[in-house]
């Protein structure tokens, strides 16, 4: 996998955020990527932002649920089960330069993380991370589920949002392919027709009308979109998933690392022209510079 160098001569190591529907296989994925880096002699830092999980199939260095108890948070805020959850999840944000700082001293691994990032603290989280080190989304979705259209298309308009919301490089992984194959999917993306015959199949005229036109609207999607297939099970299409996350930080290092770090200084110069307006009505209120410099209260000889 590709790595960059830091002016230090460090490789930086790869942040593999892993998101999907409900039942998609994050976990399974998860481990089987755990799994074939160890295999591969390059052990990886894991970091487990899931704090409703209640077991996982591997150890992670760093787990939410050591510090957030999130059962605890939903009682002491009478929050439900969403809440609890994204409230832990914005509690863990405050100290996540902590997290950074051990994740820093860890050059030589890559990193996998599962994370909400609908919520404002996911947002911040994956920004944190994409400006330190070369991050790739990678979003895994359930395949046999998928042969629906519609169940196809609900996860394809999560994944443009998804892409178009981080502004990172995308992989998509279609997962549990050991059950069925998931060129229908591949076919669905390339030939518009296709996507219209098996829609067709449906006793359903207003959603297949809707589907069509959501289909038309991510062609541009499709067409710079990365897909593996894979099965976190056996372990089919890690290999290709592996170099399609090595293309993504070539895109990464390329084309999203300017546009991230433009976007950064634009917001830190905006933060700055506020603090110089805030100071200015300041100073202007207490009637020192300006026009008003030398009125105001006589002191004393």
């Amino acid at each position: 996998m590709a790595s960059t160098q830091e002016k230090t001569g460090k490789k930086k190591p790869t942040v593999i955020v892993t998101i999907g529907m409900a039942g998609s296989g994050k976990t399974t994925f998860l481990q089987r990527l755990n799994a074939d880096l160890h295999t591969k002699k390059r052990p990886p830092y894991v970091l487990n932002l899931d704090p409703a999980v209640s077991k996982l199939p591997f150890q992670p260095n760093i787990d939410i649920r050591d510090t957030i108890d999130y059962k605890q948070v939903m009682n002491e805020y009478k929050l439900g089960p969403n809440g609890g959850i994204l409230t832990s999840l914005n509690l863990f944000t405050t100290k996540f330069d902590q997290v950074l700082s051990i994740v820093d001293k860890r050059a030589e691994t890559v990193e996998q993380i599962e994370i909400f990032t609908w919520s404002a603290s996911g947002a911040i989280i994956t920004e944190a991370l994409a400006t330190s080190y070369p991050t790739v989304i990678a979003y895994i979705i359930d395949t046999p589920r998928t042969a629906s259209p519609v169940t196809f298309m609900s996860n394809m308009m999560y994944a443009c949002s998804i892409l178009y919301k981080t502004r990172l490089p995308f992989v998509l992984v279609f997962n549990k392919t050991d059950v069925i194959s998931h060129e229908f999917a591949l076919k669905w993306m390339e030939d518009f027709e296709q996507f219209q015959e098996a829609l067709q199949r449906q006793d359903d005229t207003y959603m297949n009308s809707l589907m069509n036109s959501m289909s038309l609207v991510l062609d541009e999607f499709y067409s710079h979109l990365r897909v593996s297939g894979v099965s976190a099970v056996t372990g089919a299409g890690m290999d290709e998933f592996f170099e399609k996350v090595g293309e993504a930080v070539k895109e990464y290092e390329n084309d999203y690392k300017p546009d991230l770090e433009k976007r950064i200084a634009e917001k830190q110069n905006a933060e700055k022209e506020k603090r110089a307006k805030q100071l200015e009505a300041l100073m202007k209120d207490m009637g020192v510079g300006g026009s008003n410099q030398g009125d105001g209260v006589d002191m004393p000889e």
